[in-house]
């Protein structure tokens, strides 16, 4: 998958303010990530794209004496994350997760919804490994490639093309096993469909919009003309009877 990194951190900067409003889908993969942690204790946790802080509070309230790194690509999202939390066993970090240095170890790295936007994410993994200590753990989520499906099909019909929507690169299963199990024990990937239902096409674009997911966008400003919006709302009705996203997550587990 190439990606933008700068046009990822410009779309969750802008509407960083409105992420908490629109991110119901990485609230519940947050809780579940932090409900699948078996371990009693972590002293040293890193997490990756940390956000507006949600899963990082997660975290900090299972894990009360560890000492968390948090960072994100996007200062906006960092500094709503730092006055929600204060810096109380929190070190945020403002940095591109695959590009970081970090001089110092982790018995827990985590990511909730953010190693989709990775440029190699099985590169990544190797890296991670050797932040971690002996018997380490990481654990993350990530979108998979059906999510937004619906929206995929609706869009190519809509312009007798092929579309090219963010989550259309995002990582295969088989390729996150292939790529943690030659660098981890216990390996587990667990996938998860999540489905969401909207009044209108619009709620799920400003969905989209808010939450970040958009990656690359939908299209170049002022493309979407109201006759095209009401265009597609129509075939993407007829395809599936309402406006119904999937979210396809994936729940990633590894040992050192």
């Amino acid at each position: 998958m190439v990606v933008n990194k700068e046009t990822i951190r410009k779309n969750f900067s802008r509407y960083a303010q409105h992420y908490d409003d629109y991110c119901t889908i990485q609230h519940l993969c947050a809780f579940r990530l932090v409900d699948e942690l078996r371990a009693d204790s972590f002293s040293d946790i890193l997490d990756i794209g940390c956000g507006t802080g949600n899963y990082t509070s997660l975290l900090r309230k299972r894990f009360p004496k560890a000492m968390i790194t948090a960072l994100d690509i996007s200062r906006e999202m960092i500094d709503i994350a730092r006055s929600k939390l204060g810096t109380d066993s929190i070190d945020f970090i403002m940095a591109d997760a695959e590009e970081i240095d970090l001089r110092k170890s982790f018995d827990l790295i985590s990511s909730n919804a953010t190693f989709q936007w990775f440029d190699d994410m099985v590169e990544s993994l190797a890296k991670y490994k050797k932040l971690l200590n002996e018997d380490g753990l990481i654990s993350f989520s990530a979108f998979g490639p059906l999510t937004f499906f619906e929206l995929n099909i609706s869009l190519q019909e809509l312009f007798k093309e092929e579309t090219a929507i963010s989550s259309l690169g995002f990582v295969e299963k088989e390729t996150l096993e292939e790529g943690l199990k030659p660098l981890f024990s216990e390996v587990e990937v667990e996938e998860e469909l999540y489905k969401e239902r909207y009044g209108s096409l619009g709620e799920l674009l400003k969905k989209i919009k808010y939450s970040g997911v958009r990656g690359g966008g939908l299209g170049r400003s002022g493309f979407w003309t109201q006759e095209k919006l009401n265009r597609l709302e129509d075939i993407y009705k007829n395809n599936f009877g309402e406006i119904i996203a999937t979210h396809q997550v994936f729940f990633c587990r590894g040992v050192r």
